[in-house]
């Protein structure tokens, strides 16, 4: 049975809020209290009007509260994306959009008068007016019928911003004909800005109405990427564009533009690899956070000698060297080898300096194998240095390795056969927001096959 509906008592039709409590638990809970929390009537063009409990019954051993009967239709029911599936979308979707605009005007002349933002405890009649139940009543009540039940308001926000992120859901929802938070994640998708872009969901709707949602929707995160729109000008937006004349809707026609054939294709492409990198790398990221202390254990023990044991084994005949490099050249093929997690470089370049670069390269490699035996992901790495060629653009979750690498001969000793090099440079470590600025001191000397090699290797973190 619905949280909040529409329905016959003694043959005359009332608004019913089902609590989904038995007689006993009703009173345990103090469920009673609750009769005196108000909703809200907003007639267009009239100051609104409070809406009251009158009563409470009991059907099928379940208490529901009712009160006086607003006769509409509950607004998550109108935007629900299964109504635009079919050829009769257009005017579902019109429908819908009416109802949304009568909604979003009841909310600025409410203005910060609280009241329930939940869609599935609001009802729009075919005049225009709004319904909103009492909140936390309604709230209360609507979990019964669904713990999920709210996909369009994140539990962040709050005031304007909180309204104008749930029109812009609800938008969403209408236009692009799917919502913005299909997934369990729903709430930490939210907070996070995750979905599908407007302007890629659907390329062909009105860039200004497509900007508008958009900014709705990042609001959870508008701080922290300093893109905040005022809540106040979204709102006011949103009906400009979809307000024709009075309280009527433009023809939703109206709202989309034909593309070229080459703009498709573009926006296209531009989704797979939205699609790629939500696939990839967000689930990649949240896997790492939630599995952090199995991921460094397993990789620090296991895997890594079973990937060290199989890749020695595979590879000793084909082991590189640094026969014919100066010792400049080793230092920098040392640093490149680290960059591209080429540990069997790595180890070729050294001979009895600390292999704690090596034991970095070898764990993050471990971690990479691991995430692709856990979820099959294939994770690329790309080398910073080239990274940075290509303009080196943030984030960069799969970047990892050394720039801005600079080499200064400190000392050189003909009699000992030995070289002192200083090596400045930039460590960008994968999947991390910071920078490491180090200087190393690099010594070295020649092995038993006359091989330069690094013997020693001081670090400082700056």
């Amino acid at each position: 049975m619905k949280g909040v509906y529409i329905s016959e008592l003694m043959n005359s039709p009332a608004v019913f809020l089902n609590t989904g409590l038995d007689p006993r638990s009703f009173a345990r809970t103090k469920m009673s209290q609750n009769m005196t929390e108000e909703g809200f009537i907003i007639h267009p063009g009239k100051p609104y009007k409070t809406w009251k409990p009158f009563g409470v019954d009991t059907f099928d051993n379940v208490m529901q509260i009712w009160g006086p009967l607003f006769n509409g239709k509950r607004l998550d029911l109108l935007i629900n994306e299964k109504n635009f599936k079919d050829d009769s979308a257009q005017q579902a979707q019109a429908e819908a959009l009416q109802a949304v605009l009568c909604w979003i005007k009841a909310k600025i002349l409410l203005g910060e008068t609280q009241s329930v933002l939940n869609p599935a405890a609001c009802f729009i009649s075919t005049e225009g007016s709004v319904f909103f139940g009492p909140e936390h009543l309604s709230n209360r009540c609507l979990i019964t019928e669904n713990p999920d039940h709210d996909r369009y308001n994140c539990p962040d926000l709050h005031g304007m911003d909180a309204i104008a992120f749930c029109a812009g859901a609800m938008l969403y929802t209408i236009l692009m004909k799917n919502n913005p938070y299909p997934n369990s994640t729903l709430f930490q998708d939210m907070r996070e800005g995750v979905f599908m872009p407007a302007y890629l969901a659907s390329p062909a709707l009105d860039e200004k109405l497509s900007a508008l949602i958009q900014s709705a929707l990042m609001l959870p995160v508008a701080e922290e990427k300093k893109t905040k729109m005022k809540a106040v000008d979204i709102l006011t937006g949103m009906l400009g564009i979809l307000r024709e004349t009075g309280s009527k809707i433009v023809p939703v026609s109206s709202l989309f533009r034909n593309l070229s054939n080459d703009k498709l294709i573009r926006t296209e492409k531009e989704k797979k690899r939205w699609l790629f990198k939500h696939d990839v790398v967000i689930k990649t990221k949240r896997f790492s956070v939630r599995n952090k202390g199995l991921l460094i254990g397993a990789a620090a023990g296991l895997v890594i000698v079973i990937i060290v044991i199989f890749s020695i084994a595979e590879n000793i005949a084909l082991r590189p060297t640094t026969e014919g490099m100066l010792p400049d050249v080793v230092v920098v093929s040392y640093y490149s080898a680290f960059s591209s997690l080429d540990f069997a470089l790595m180890e070729a370049c050294i001979n009895g300096a600390n292999k704690i670069d090596v034991n970095a390269a070898l764990s993050l490699t471990a971690i990479i194998k691991t995430q692709q035996a856990y979820e099959g992901i294939i994770r690329t790495v790309i080398p910073a240095e080239i990274w940075k060629e290509n303009g080196g653009e943030l984030p960069a979750p799969n970047v990892f390795g050394v720039t801005d690498l600079q080499l200064a001969l400190i000392d050189s000793n003909e009699h000992e056969k030995s070289f002192i090099y200083r090596a400045d440079y930039v460590l960008w470590p994968l999947g991390e927001d910071g920078i490491y600025r180090r200087s190393d001191i690099l010594t070295l000397k020649p092995d038993r096959k006359n091989n330069w090699r690094i013997t020693e290797i001081k670090r400082t973190e700056r």
